[in-house]
């Protein structure tokens, strides 16, 4: 078991989900948010189980500009707690809000896992639209991976419809597609409001794998506390 655990990363990348991004800043608006994800898969044993959290700070910069820093951590099954990976993000954002028929935004990332000596920078297309009480969501992401075990591009999309029901609940459905990774399920996420500039939003989905390389079943949670 031991000699098979330098490629777990390997094998969990391109199947974990994560979160649809929406392409708006909110200037000097500071965020500390946990998410993770647990998937269950009875053909990998390598995937069943497994859990990748998420944990990050982030900061409004500008009225366009939000940038934020990430320690990505895993535990598999039966194994303790690692933090595997740091990644830095900055989210642009395009357009205003309203200004065209749909919102526009980018993602940058950049990625280092430790064990591997592994990098991945990824640029991601952010676009976002309503109509009436709906709101859809889609993220088209180019990824390019280099280092100690492979150099390769990869492509990714996650898209979300979203009902805004109340602020505290809104119902969704999210869809990923990756290197090995097809998977739709319901999300639901909300915010609650603390006071004069201050927020708690959550995040909680499943979602089934359609394909036999994706994990069965990917259960998603996120937390996030915002302020000025």
């Amino acid at each position: 078991m031991a000699a098979l655990l330098p490629s777990l990363p390997a094998l969990a990348d391109g199947k974990l989900v994560d979160k649809v991004y929406d392409p708006y800043v909110e200037y000097q608006e500071t965020e500390i948010e946990w998410r993770a994800v647990r998937t269950r898969d009875t053909d990998e044993e390598e995937l069943n189980g497994l859990w990748q959290h998420h944990f990050s700070v982030g900061y409004g910069f500008s009225e366009h500009w939000f940038g934020e820093i990430y320690a990505i951590g895993e535990k598999r099954p039966g194994e303790g707690f690692d933090i595997e990976a740091a990644e830095l993000e900055a989210k642009w954002q395009l357009s205003e809000q309203g200004e065209y028929s749909a919102d526009w935004g980018m993602l940058f990332e950049l990625e280092r896992k430790y064990e591997e000596n592994q990098w991945e920078a990824a640029a991601t297309v952010l676009v976002a639209k309503e109509w009436g009480r709906w709101t859809g969501t889609g993220n088209f992401a180019l990824i390019y991976e280099w280092g100690r075990e492979e150099d390769e591009f990869e492509t990714e999309f996650r898209g979300q419809i979203r009902y805004r029901y109340t602020e505290k609940f809104e119902p969704a459905v999210e869809l990923y597609a990756a290197e090995d990774l097809l998977g739709i399920g319901p999300v639901a996420l909300g915010a609650w409001r603390l006071g004069e500039g201050r927020q708690f939003r959550w995040e909680a989905g499943l979602i089934f794998g359609i394909t036999d390389e994706s994990p069965d079943q990917s259960l998603r949670l996120l937390w996030e506390y915002e302020f000025f």
